[in-house]
């Protein structure tokens, strides 16, 4: 019975986000009593935009990772780890014994959230529950409790959705995604990291008066500064560090010029697809919580790429991140896998830093640095699971991934777990920290949204 459960949840998640979101979707409009035809429309828009979302972010992981692998060459360096990236992981999580109860498990952790109005996000990302699966996996690998991982499991899931209403407000605003959530593990605990550092360098004189974001240097620099231009510049400076030919590096810079203007394009799409949706859960709220306000629709963090902002600060931490692995004492890892995929946990912090590029990319090298050990530490434990599974690695050495195996929380929790003391008094400090930070982000909003109000007063008309 166990085996037929397992092969079937396998089989579903096997479908890939493509084919589960549009089924999801088109279920969720039905229940809320959207037509059939225009639900049927609403599901197929969003699976196509979330095609051509990961095609073009396809088209960036194939055009950037050959040229990161180059910069790695060129170091020569030869680390023991090997960084097989997010995918492999993915694999292993679902394949884990404990995947199958993560997932009905969060879906109720949800539901009784929403419920009892401890959270406001919808999380209709099923296929990302992955990273639940995993933090499960990787304490059950540690402790050999079964228990023990499926309490972390819901445990994430609840700390994702609450982290994921936190910065929703700003998602919608600065990201412009109204109505969105993000609630993906590998970038949501980055948030909070990034609103700090953003305050720390806002006290420092000189520091804080460096700004950059896309609208500002669109217009100092005209035609160079808009978003396709960018990435014609960075691709070329990336192809050059990687020593590319002359052919190489107009294909790079060409690539990820096609990046930075098709991407939000593609967002948009997705954006029209969600909007009947969206529409017909406020009238659902509306009629049966008045006092209550809109639900998020939480996505993968993917719709976040289509921000200039978030492709600029990742592809100037690049180089960055293979010059640390080169540098960092202790450090194991050598970064391949995941290099190309700096934008997400990088698009939190942009985030946080309002879309100045400058602010978050000085706050995304200690991220990159902590990401690094992380992922060196977290080798023996990811190497263990895998091979205990009989997970066909291809490599005789241990694996990680920069992104997921150096997700600082993951590892903070197997720690925890095993009973470590600093994990442990870090529990209450990090919880602290987490509810000042999010107090200072609240009384912010309101300020700004006063601000903005105030601004927009004195240009109305005045009517006799």
């Amino acid at each position: 019975m166990m085996d037929k459960l397992f092969s079937a949840v396998q089989y579903i998640l096997g479908l890939g986000p493509t084919i589960m979101l549009p089924i999801i979707i088109f279920i969720m409009a039905l229940c809320l009593q959207i037509e059939f035809s225009r639900a049927l429309r609403s599901a197929l828009t969003i699976g196509i935009g979330f095609i051509g979302i990961f095609l073009i972010f396809g088209l960036l992981v194939d055009s950037l990772g050959p040229a990161a692998k180059e910069m790695v060459n060129h170091t020569g360096i030869d680390l023991p780890v090997v960084d097989l990236g997010w995918t492999p992981l993915a694999a292993i999580a679902w394949a884990s014994q404990i995947a199958p109860f993560v997932v009905p498990m969060t879906i109720g952790i949800n539901i009784m959230m929403l419920t009892l109005n401890w959270t406001k996000t919808v999380d209709i990302d099923v296929w990302n529950f992955w990273h639940f699966s995993m933090v499960g996996a990787m304490v059950y690998g540690v402790t050999n409790n079964f228990f023990f991982g499926l309490l972390i499991a819901g445990i994430t899931a609840v700390i994702t959705f609450i982290m994921a209403d936190w910065c929703a407000p700003m998602i919608q605003k600065y990201f412009n995604l109204p109505g969105i959530s993000l609630p993906t593990l590998s970038s949501v605990i980055f948030f909070p990291i990034g609103i700090l550092g953003n305050l720390i360098l806002e006290k420092i004189p000189g520091m804080n008066k460096l700004t950059a974001d896309p609208d500002q240097i669109q217009k100092r620099f005209g035609v160079f500064g808009e978003p396709m231009m960018l990435g014609v510049i960075l691709g070329t400076g990336i192809g050059l560090l990687a020593e590319y030919d002359l052919r190489g590096i107009l294909n790079l810079a060409m690539s990820l010029g096609a990046v930075m203007l098709i991407m939000p394009r593609m967002v948009k799409l997705l954006m029209e697809g969600l909007l009947p949706l969206s529409d017909a859960v406020r009238n659902f709220l509306k009629k049966r919580y008045p006092s209550r306000h809109d639900l998020y629709i939480g996505l993968d963090i993917a719709v976040a790429v289509g921000h200039p902002s978030v492709l600029s600060t990742a592809l100037l931490l690049i180089p960055v991140g293979v010059f640390l692995a080169v540098i960092l004492p202790g450090n194991r890892l050598l970064p391949l896998g995941d290099l190309a995929n700096i934008w997400v946990p990088i698009s939190m912090v942009v985030l946080a830093c309002r879309g100045n590029i400058v602010r978050a990319f000085i706050i995304g090298i200690p991220c990159l640095i902590t990401n690094l050990y992380v992922a060196s530490a977290a080798a023996p434990i990811l190497t263990k699971i895998a091979r205990d599974m009989n997970f066909p690695l291809q490599i005789d050495g241990e694996i990680s991934s920069l992104l997921d195996g150096g997700n600082p929380y993951r590892f903070w929790a197997v720690k925890i777990f095993e009973g470590n003391t600093i994990a442990l008094v870090l529990i209450l400090v990090i919880f602290l920290l987490c509810l000042w930070l999010y107090r200072m982000t609240k009384k912010q909003l309101k300020a700004e949204e006063a601000a903005e109000n105030k601004a927009s007063s004195v240009y109305e008309p005045v009517t006799k």
